[in-house]
């Protein structure tokens, strides 16, 4: 076999570093969704839906922290699936009110079940939030997370959540993992509804569209169903890095490679453009971690260069991080070579499996 010359390997890396600094360039001069917070007056009667199944960590002290919202136009209701759901523990010291899951739905998740019987027998509401059981919000998350629906144009208002690494290495990973949402909250072309902290308009889930929310293919996932039903309704889509929540973990590393395949394999199944593009990517950025490390060892220093990009992506990641440390630098180095192992992995993956139940990621026979 015939191998390949030396110096037209040397200048495909030279030409995907080019490639991946346009990237970044673009990255830089963007206009990304950032936006600054306006105070609004804006306080509409809103009920928040928070599914829960099981004993998620501190799950008392998360429920607590949505109870005690500033915003006084709103009442919280859990959402179980029997009367024996160990949740019920943590949900009743808390003082919360909760509705067992008795919404019919095809295929359909726990969660969206949970939301549907909420929004089905709680109908009197104007805007509808919904919030993951692991989350820690502050005290003016919901107040944050409404203003943006002031905007008739905009249809969702959602958050990301900054994972809080709080003990073990792949928890540390799993914050680092995490940012990458971010990033993609701040792209108009990349923005989604994060079904953990979310609000929408009563409006957006009535008729054919609650029916599209229960039984539609994608009724795996709530974040993918509200999201396209925004986007067929032209309708926007706010970020608002103001009722950013906490999700405090400790996870081991099967714990964290599960949750990092399931994330993967729904964010494809919402829009396959996120392997695509993402596979070709941190390919690049992989081949050129590499590159930079052996070609520099072998033929010049010089070649360090080729990390720029990584460099890049380490400032970002620091910068996003509130957990300074050096820590930092091995986890951002071995993060493209993870997402490209999650996005293979995902993209083979016909179900998921989600605090007990299994999901099939299939379309549905007709």
């Amino acid at each position: 076999m015939t191998s390949v010359p030396a110096y037209l390997l040397i200048g495909f890396v030279l030409l995907l570093f080019v490639g991946m600094s346009a990237i970044d360039l673009a990255g830089i001069i963007k206009k990304d969704a950032k936006r600054v917070q306006k105070k609004i007056s804006f306080n509409p009667k809103t009920l928040v839906v928070i599914p829960c199944k099981g004993i998620d960590f501190q799950l008392y002290e998360n429920l607590s922290s949505i109870k005690n919202q500033r915003y006084r136009n709103f009442d919280a209701v859990c959402v179980v699936d029997s009367e024996k759901d160990e949740a019920l523990r943590a949900i009743k010291k808390a003082k919360m009110d909760y509705l067992v899951s008795s919404s019919s739905c095809e295929g359909c998740s726990g969660k969206v079940r949970a939301i549907s019987t909420a929004i089905g027998k709680l109908d009197d509401y104007q805007v509808y939030v919904i919030a993951d059981s692991d989350i820690r919000a502050r005290s003016d998350w919901l107040g944050a997370l409404v203003a943006p629906l002031a905007d008739k144009t905009v249809g969702l208002s959602t958050s990301y959540p900054y994972f809080n690494h709080i003990g073990g290495f792949w928890s540390s990973v799993k914050s680092v993992w995490g940012l990458v949402g971010e990033g993609l909250m701040e792209n108009e072309i990349t923005k989604f509804g994060w079904g953990g902290s979310l609000a929408f308009r009563k409006g957006l889930v009535t008729g054919d569209s609650f029916d599209f929310f229960k039984n539609s293919r994608y009724s795996v996932s709530d974040d993918i169903c509200l999201t396209l039903l925004a986007k067929k309704k032209g309708l926007r889509i706010e970020y608002t890095g103001f009722s950013q929540p906490v999700v405090n973990t400790k996870d081991s590393f099967g714990q964290f490679f599960e949750w990092a395949n399931r994330q993967t394999a729904l964010s494809i199944l919402g829009n396959r453009k996120n392997l695509y593009i993402g596979m070709p990517f941190y390919l690049a950025e992989s081949i050129l971690i590499v590159s930079g490390v052996s070609l520099s060892l072998l033929i010049s220093p010089i070649f360090l260069l080729l990390l720029l990009h990584y460099l890049k992506s380490l400032a970002v990641t620091y910068k996003r991080s509130r957990q300074k440390g050096l820590l930092i630098v091995p986890i951002t180095l071995m993060m493209p070579f993870l997402y490209l192992l999650n996005l293979g992995i995902a993209s083979r993956m016909d179900s998921i499996r989600w605090r007990g139940s299994t999901y099939s990621l299939k379309p549905r026979q007709v």
